[in-house]
């Protein structure tokens, strides 16, 4: 099947020379949020906060995690804790090593991160924010 066919040749046009040029990807980023059970504490945090407990910094807070190659996990290892998902496996490699703790339990999806940070007071995760229900708090916004 032609693909001009499917879309008017304009359009077309439009979205390969904006894929080309790097000004936008095919498919647009979620936004992302911190997310905490509505019984916990905190209100507000700045993403550079919720870094610490992602990266063993602190145990305040049991931190969840997305699955390994997704991109939300990939956007949140770059935009959060400023490093690529190599890096923090890197970081967690050398806590586990030294016996000083054991990294983010790994949830399939964002339904499944949602649901273990409703089930449990100290936990901390991070979902697309149009994945928010009154299940849990956000507690920061990433921009």
């Amino acid at each position: 099947m032609d693909l001009h066919l499917l879309i008017p040749r304009r359009r077309l046009a439009l979205v390969l020379a904006t894929a080309l040029l790097g000004g936008t990807s095919l498919s647009a980023q979620a936004e992302l949020v911190i997310i905490v059970n509505p019984q916990n504490p905190a209100t507000r945090m700045f993403p550079s906060q919720a870094a610490q407990f992602f990266l063993g910094g602190s145990v305040q807070f049991t931190p969840v995690e997305q699955p390994e190659n997704s991109p939300l996990r990939a956007e949140f290892c770059k935009k959060v804790l400023e490093k690529s998902p190599a890096q923090v496996e890197a970081i967690w490699s050398k806590i586990v090593f030294a016996a000083k703790g054991k990294p983010p339990k790994e949830y399939k999806s964002s339904a499944e991160v949602k649901k273990a940070v409703a089930d449990n007071v100290n936990a901390i995760g991070y979902i697309e924010k149009s994945a928010v229900d009154d299940t849990v708090k956000v507690v920061a916004i990433v921009p």
